[in-house]
């Protein structure tokens, strides 16, 4: 029997969305809804998933493979029966990573024009002059987390013009970016930063690591981007750096919980900006034709690039 895709992701009303994605770019694959009350385990199904249900553990541990939409997969092996021996891999693809580029570059920019001003002044009808005359070429920003998507931005800022350096727990070479590696090097990654860019994995380790600590770091009056989790920021922490200065702003799209509570103190901060998780999130079609491909890449008994170290996390 052919390879088939089981779709749960996005629950039982995405469902038609993706079929026709998947019709549209890989005809040829075979899917049907994870939901549906006729479908039969197969030996060779593959599942695509989001955030499962616990009570789902047991047919995935009978899947072939599984593709998870998003870029993260700390929230799967979260749960204690999560099937391990099943392959697993990550959401990448092209335009996940440049969607990613162009996010923190237009975050990068808004805290070096110091945007955030502009946008509470047009609220209020103030017409006042904040010029900021410093360029991308003047301005060093270090990106933490230099895995697929992390190095891909590092590079992409360094193109631009930024002087970028990238941090990471082992050594590693990377064109165009100054890499710091160890626990030992982060505080002087940090001490020559203007922004700073977090794309860390989800691991222990990296629970609560941005705090009010590492923070003091930076060179005062720096910017910090949070891409990675929003479990890595210690919230009070962050807004503790912002009201004494640590920070001149800040950029969230990542928080937690998500979605903030209506009473969180984060929503009205006005040196901060949230944006609702929408970094890097590929269109259907392009999800599709990825997934299409490591299913593929899989059957042929290969090892895709995004294949995940489950023992390690991510």
């Amino acid at each position: 029997m052919p390879a088939r895709i089981v779709i749960s992701a996005d629950g039982k009303k995405a469902f038609e969305s993706w079929r026709l994605a998947f019709a549209s770019v890989a005809p040829q694959v075979s899917v049907c809804s994870w939901y549906d009350p006729a479908y039969t385990a197969g030996e060779d199904d593959y599942a695509l998933v989001w955030s499962p249900r616990p009570d789902h553990m047991e047919r995935l541990a009978c899947m072939k493979g599984i593709v998870c939409t998003g870029a993260g997969v700390d929230h799967l092996l979260a749960h204690a029966d999560f099937p391990r021996h099943v392959p697993l891999v990550r959401m990448g693809g092209e335009q996940t990573a440049r969607l990613m580029a162009d996010y923190v570059l237009w975050a990068v920019i808004g805290l070096l024009r110091d945007a955030r001003t502009w946008a509470m002044q047009q609220q209020q009808g103030l017409w006042r002059n904040n010029v900021c005359s410093r360029t991308s070429n003047t301005t060093r920003v270090g990106i933490m987390g230099l895995g697929h998507l992390g190095a891909y931005v590092a590079q992409a800022l360094a193109h631009v013009g930024f002087c970028v350096s990238g941090w990471k727990r082992t050594p590693a070479e990377l064109d165009g970016v100054t890499v710091w590696s160890g626990v030992e090097a982060l505080p002087d990654f940090l001490g020559e930063l203007d922004v700073l860019v977090n794309l860390l994995p989800a691991t222990p380790a990296t629970d609560g690591l941005i705090d009010h600590v590492l923070l003091s770091h930076l060179p005062k009056g720096a910017g910090f981007v949070n891409v990675g989790r929003g479990r890595h920021v210690v919230q009070s922490d962050l807004l503790r750096a912002l009201d004494d200065g640590t920070l001149c702003g800040a950029v969230l799209d990542v928080v937690t919980p998500e979605p903030l509570p209506d009473d969180s103190a984060l929503w009205h901060h006005p040196r901060l900006t949230i944006t609702p998780h929408v970094a890097s999130e590929a269109s259907r079609e392009v999800q599709a034709r990825y997934v299409a491909d490591v299913v593929a890449s899989l059957e042929r008994g290969e090892k895709p690039a995004l294949l995940c170290d489950v023992s390690r996390g991510y």
